[in-house]
């Protein structure tokens, strides 16, 4: 009997390039408009410790100091998001728009790869019937959707969080060079990209863990149709791609002491069944503002629930929807592969208890590409027509671009974004404390003050607070009780380095010099890469009048460290104690070159070089200093003496003379103006 025509699966005409190009257009040209205004915004929170006092991305040379970031910071563990630090770094310093740029760059990257991924997965034979026709128009819907949406925002414009969305590119890129190697002649090149970009993640962030199991389900799910049919064709693939991620993601996960130095993990200190607790209310909130983008906040501090009955409604959510994921797996695996793709990624986060962070916005940066990819197929299949399903769901993006845009205004500077957070979440003592930082170092000190009462009302074992808080009352010059809030901190925390640097600092304003230097002497044997514990001790040397042990304190921090502006000057000073005003000058040169408007700086610039004979340049920086300050007593004294030594004797009368109805009881300059009144005319 003959054999009926095998019947072929009908074939999708191939998309123009130019409409493809066109689409991509259109979606960069979307992020650009909604974070035009990021690149102003300040370095904030983690920013501040991983990139201003994170000395491995000083230099690109060596580059092997790079990959070891310093313990304790968000690119602990994450070689490749320092090494990305330190290119901003090497362009801009510190400033800022170079790292707001590589952010949004990611960003931008990251949208355009989910595009990619979606427009070749709705071609696929296994959803081309429904949607391989609309393809394109869907696949840009929902990477509008996703890159405009302010949930987004926390991942992008709060520059350390390039760990999210840095990692989270490579992710897709892992599952794109997948889909590529399906229809490619040489599907081994595509594959070998695909384990690069997992590795690369990998040395990103360690939620790319999920990647090799959740990339299987996808070949299950779209690709093969079978998990034994996908391991036939590709098992060695996933063998390589397990292999390589999880190899390279221990050896990491080592360095960090396996707990990311103590602040995530089953060893932290923190019941992981209080931790999970909390979970279920983070769940069921990233699922709200997934749909309802109000309010976001920042920071929504530390907290643990106590009681399951506290979280049965929020655990009725999360488990019911995790339950229909592993039905969907089993019966609908394209959906279920949605449900997966949302909680498997959230998994690591939400399992492994962190010490600190409860809620964290940016967790949400890929699982919300599944719950964008729901709404909007689902909306197509409701309204069965692809124009009117763009329509709309570019009118929605334009309204979430609208969002991002005003929420980027909340990361302007950090005391706008730390008010926006205490406005909205009035209980927590983490913003409040945090937001006295700010305004400590905005000099605002009575506001600062108010902030840190509140922090320590709200939660009064907080040892960080009471750190804080002693360290703001020593810079408004009331040491005594920055003392006492210090040892509150030190009874709660015996082995906190940075509040015994702090209690040093307090001890020096009071002339407790040797004890001073005990106290910082302690915080380096606690934390011997302590930097600012190292200058502080060079200090307490300076003060004690032991000059070559506070030049070898400074000489170690600015190896180091270069830019340790405060060293620099320091330093200067110390060797001008010892006669060594030629090495002196090069150092207060250094400290100008980087604040040049440090009138302190300046006129000890030209007190060395006075003593370094060079007169008339030290006259040029005494003037200098004092048109940066005309009020300045020390400097017309200083500015007399140099008129002295150049042998102007009624210019240095008439600074000294300045000098004294500026500060009547000015002895050194009355001494010095008997002495020229004194000569011969």
């Amino acid at each position: 009997m003959k054999q009926p025509p095998a019947i072929s699966e009908p074939q999708l005409p191939v998309t123009p390039r130019w409409r493809i190009a066109l689409a991509a257009a259109l979606l960069a040209g979307a992020l650009l408009a909604a974070y035009h205004d990021c690149f102003r915004g300040a370095l904030v929170f983690d920013d501040e410790p991983a990139i201003l006092q994170n000395p491995t991305i000083r230099s690109l040379w060596p580059p092997w100091r790079i990959f070891w970031p310093p313990p304790d910071e968000t690119v602990t563990g994450r070689p490749l998001a320092n090494l990305t630090l330190a290119v901003n770094h090497a362009i801009s310093g510190t400033h800022v728009w170079s790292y707001h740029a590589f952010n949004l760059l990611v960003h931008l990257l990251a949208a355009l790869t989910l595009f990619g991924l979606l427009r070749r997965t709705l071609r696929l034979p296994s959803l081309r019937a429904r949607f391989g026709a609309p393809a394109l128009p869907l696949a840009l819907a929902i990477a509008l959707w996703w890159g405009l949406h302010p949930l987004q925002v926390e991942a992008v414009t709060y520059v350390i969080q390039r760990v999210e969305s840095l990692m989270a590119l490579f992710f897709l890129l892992t599952f794109y060079c997948l889909v590529r190697a399906v229809d490619s002649p040489r599907p081994g090149r595509w594959q070998g990209a695909a384990i690069a970009a997992c590795l690369l993640g990998a040395a990103t962030k360690e939620v790319i863990a999920v990647a090799p199991v959740l990339l299987f389900f996808y070949d299950r799910t779209f690709l093969a149709g079978t998990f034994r049919e996908a391991w036939r064709r590709r098992g060695r693939f996933y063998l390589g791609l397990a292999g390589a991620t999880w190899l390279l993601l221990a050896g990491l996960v080592a360095s960090a002491g396996w707990n990311r130095n103590g602040t995530s993990g089953f060893d932290v200190g923190i019941s992981p069944a209080a931790y999970w607790l909390t979970q279920f209310e983070a769940v069921v909130r990233y699922l709200w503002l997934a749909v309802w983008p109000h309010p976001l906040i920042f920071e929504y501090g530390t907290f643990w629930e106590k009681s399951a009955r506290a979280v049965v409604p929020e655990a009725v959510v999360v488990v019911g929807l995790a339950a229909a994921t592993l039905w969907a797996l089993a019966r609908r695996p394209r959906l279920g592969f949605l449900g997966g793709w949302f909680y498997a990624i959230l998994a690591p986060t939400s399992v492994i208890p962190g010490r600190i962070q409860m809620i964290v916005e940016h967790r949400m940066y890929l699982p919300l590409a599944a719950i964008v990819t729901l709404l909007v197929l689902g909306l197509h299949t409701l309204l069965r027509r692809a124009p009117l399903t763009l329509t709309l769901t570019l009118a929605l993006a334009l309204a979430l671009g609208v969002l991002t845009a005003r929420r980027n205004a909340d990361y302007r500077t950090a005391l706008a974004l730390w008010e926006d957070t205490v406005a909205k979440r009035p209980d927590n003592a983490r913003a409040f404390n945090c937001l006295g930082v700010v305004q400590a170092n905005a000099g605002q000190y009575p506001a600062a003050v108010a902030s840190y009462r509140t922090a320590v009302r709200l939660r009064p074992a907080y040892p960080e607070a009471h750190n804080n808080f002693g360290d703001t009352l020593n810079r408004a010059g009331q040491p005594a009780a920055g003392m006492r809030e210090l040892q509150i901190a030190l009874a709660m925390e015996p082995d906190y380095a940075i509040a015994h640097s702090n209690l040093g600092n307090s001890l020096l304003q009071l002339g407790r010099v040797q004890e001073a230097i005990d106290h910082y002497e302690t915080a380096l044997r606690l934390k011997p890469d302590f930097l600012e514990a190292r200058y502080d001790l060079g200090n307490g040397f300076l003060q004690a009048g032991r000059m070559a042990d506070a030049i070898r304190c400074y000489e170690e921090v600015l190896r180091q460290d270069p830019e340790f502006t405060d060293a620099q000057y320091n330093l200067g000073n110390a060797l001008f104690n010892t006669g060594r005003a030629d090495q002196a000058v090069a150092h207060y040169e250094a400290a100008l070159r980087v604040k040049p408007d440090w009138v302190e700086a300046r006129s000890n610039l030209g007190n060395a070089l006075l003593q370094a004979g060079r007169t008339n340049e030290a006259i040029a920086q005494f003037q200098a200093a004092l048109r940066l300050r005309p009020g300045y007593a020390e400097g017309h004294n200083n500015l007399g003496a140099a008129y002295y030594q150049a042998g102007r004797i009624a210019d240095a009368i008439r600074e000294f003379e300045t000098a004294l109805q500026l500060k009547p009881d000015y002895a050194d300059a009355r001494d010095n103006l008997e002495r020229m009144r004194a000569l011969p005319h």
